[in-house]
């Protein structure tokens, strides 16, 4: 079999059918070892990881292109990760840049600094998927219901717009809807709506919880099709101008903005721009996570309707009628995004769970979970409310960058399944960081690892070792901490990561601006107290000496032997010379191998 038959395009003409399964024609049946439920970002992303560990793999998606926000929702703008260059995400804007020339090629919108077509990014998500011999994908087909045996996800149903059924037989199941589908389904605990701060410890939370959700967008791409053309959309129903008034008022980080700079807030290559402006734009509200398929499209209805009206605003009333819908994106009758832009869902009870508490102070939690990352992001918290008057005011303080824990991937019961992309088990406030689509891609890929070792290794996800994800996601030069200053081109990447990894040295969190930063500092020094105090965290029964004289290369390697009762048996002379974190990194790799050490979900040791 060739690599193009491996992927089976059922493309869709129109827009997404959100028909209940139902007048069954036929039905067809398959069996896999993993099942990835949604195209999406991180569904992409989890599919490609899986397959390329050699086990065979299923992405089913219900549109006809792959890659989710950044493509099939129109969000061709990427949030965060400019200086965080981890794995699949960094694959991914790499061949966006060699398409287009260079960095300068897609640094084109003032938002981000990586935009770029929607259609490219498809294309480019399926060159990525059908190298991969081990991946399969199916267009076409949406989630009907959970295959279970007992406790245990097996699989799950799909059906199409031609009343096809489509059964799936799989060893592992892997969520990757941005909103959480199958957790319902398949009778996982989730949360839904704002979380109190009674509840997550979280200051800037609200005082009471609620079923909120942000604001979500049917984003459309404009194209300017040059001076003199009239591209204005007939006047939709039920349009209001004073709707948008406003939306080239607004004011951010102290630049004034007017019309011009709002339509290049998300300009990209080709003169193209997205239009998924927040305040007094193309944002509303609908809660419609809990509703049935026919009510969710009655009701996706009106966030299409209120794009075009603003749409028809920024031609009218702004003047900007030579940019018009674009014909070259999305095949839908309307040329708007194949399926609406949800910043936020179900999202899941899982064996961790992330707070914001977590982000802004990893090491003085009770649990440890920035030792479990997987997944790192720098974006800060952003929530979208502006237009539901009945959300509570939150705090957004400021965080360092982060990383998101394996056990957020893993529900606390059922097993079978893992869950990615939005409906990970995080508060509802730093969801507000960890919906962002580099982080988001990046969760997809250690989903696919872990889903692809808990086949090899016949083991329900909560039975892989951290460890070994975090091992194959470093072989993958992908981030496991979140660190601004060791790229993965040093010779150290992968040491320092490590042990940064294993808390006995200790990272700096630093907030800034739009690109938060976390610092191992790897020419620095650090003092007998700071490091004891570092292997009393490793080994609690090691000895903490107040000592504040600079740590030498000597005087650690004898603190390291005196935890592992070895004596020094290599004949290297050590320095009596203070020793840099980076030396120190490497020996402790080397003498103690702190990484090799099982540690729990919570970020203990075992």
């Amino acid at each position: 079999m060739n690599k193009t038959s491996l992927i089976l395009f059922f493309t869709l003409i129109f827009s997404v059918s959100l028909i209940s399964c139902k007048n069954i024609q036929s039905t067809k049946e398959i069996t896999t070892d993993v099942l990835v439920i949604g195209g999406t970002t991180s569904g992409t992303s989890a599919g490609i990881s899986s397959a390329r560990e050699g086990v065979k793999t299923l992405i089913v998606e219900e549109s006809p292109w792959l890659g989710g926000m950044f493509t099939a929702q129109g969000v061709g703008a990427c949030d965060g990760n400019h200086n965080l260059h981890s794995g699949i995400w960094n694959e991914f804007r790499e061949k966006l840049r060699n398409r287009y020339g260079g960095i300068g090629g897609v640094w084109t919108g003032w938002v981000s600094s990586t935009l770029f077509e929607p259609h490219v990014g498809d294309s480019i998500f399926k060159s990525m998927a059908v190298a991969e011999k081990d991946l399969t994908v199916l267009h076409g087909y949406f989630l009907d219901d959970i295959l279970k045996e007992g406790n245990t996800v097996t699989g799950a149903v799909f059906c199409n717009d031609k009343n096809e059924k489509l059964i799936v037989h799989a060893k592992i199941t892997v969520d990757a809807t941005d909103i959480g589908e199958s957790l319902k389904m398949a009778k996982a605990g989730y949360r839904l709506g704002m979380d109190s701060k009674n509840e997550t410890g979280e200051k800037g939370a609200p005082e009471q919880s609620n079923g909120i959700v942000q604001d979500l967008t049917w984003v459309a791409i404009l194209k300017d099709y040059g001076e003199g053309a009239d591209k204005t959309i007939p006047k939709p129903q039920g349009y209001n101008p004073e709707i948008f008034h406003g939306c080239c008022k607004e004011t951010v980080d102290s630049i004034q903005i007017d019309c011009r700079r709002m339509l290049d807030y998300g300009k990209m290559p080709n003169n193209k721009y997205m239009i998924n402006w927040p305040k007094s734009g193309n944002d509303i509200y609908l809660n419609v996570i809990e509703l049935p398929r026919k009510e969710q499209e009655k009701e996706l209805q009106k966030a299409k309707e209120h794009t075009l009206c603003f749409i028809y605003y920024i031609q009218n009333e702004l003047g900007f009628k030579h940019l018009g819908l674009a014909d070259d994106e999305f095949d839908t009758p309307d040329k708007l995004a194949y399926k609406p832009y949800h910043r936020e869902g179900r999202r899941l009870k899982g064996l961790s769970f992330l707070t914001f508490n977590h982000v802004e102070n990893p090491y003085g939690q009770k649990e440890f979970l920035y030792r479990t990352g997987i997944s790192v992001g720098d974006y800060p918290v952003d929530h979208h409310h502006g237009k539901n008057p009945e959300a509570p005011k939150i705090g957004f303080d400021p965080v360092p960058s982060f990383n998101v824990p394996l056990g957020s991937l893993i529900p606390e019961t059922v097993d079978g399944l893992i869950v990615s992309d939005k409906a990970i088990s995080v508060s509802n406030l730093i969801n507000g960081s960890t919906r962002l689509q580099p982080v988001v891609l990046l969760t997809g890929q250690a989903a696919g690892i872990l889903a692809a070792l808990s086949v090899k290794e016949d083991k329900q996800p909560r039975g892989v070792s951290v460890r070994d994800v975090q091992s194959v996601l470093l072989e993958r030069k992908a981030y496991i901490m979140p660190l601004y200053d060791i790229l993965p081109s040093d010779p150290d990447f992968e040491v320092i990561q490590k042990v940064s990894a294993t808390g006995i040295l200790k990272t700096t969190g630093e907030p800034f601006g739009w690109a938060n930063r976390t610092w191992f500092y790897p020419d620095t020094t650090i003092t007998v107290a700071e490091f004891t105090k570092g292997l009393n965290s490793f080994d609690p029964e090691s000895e903490i000496i107040d000592d504040n004289k600079l740590l030498t290369e000597d005087a650690a390697v004898k603190y390291i032997y005196r935890i592992t009762g070895q004596s020094k048996t290599d004949g290297k002379v050590y320095s009596t010379k203070p020793v840099t974190k980076r030396g120190l990194a490497v020996i402790l790799d080397r003498l103690l191998n702190p990484f090799s050490k099982e540690i729990g979900f919570d970020g203990h040791y075992q």
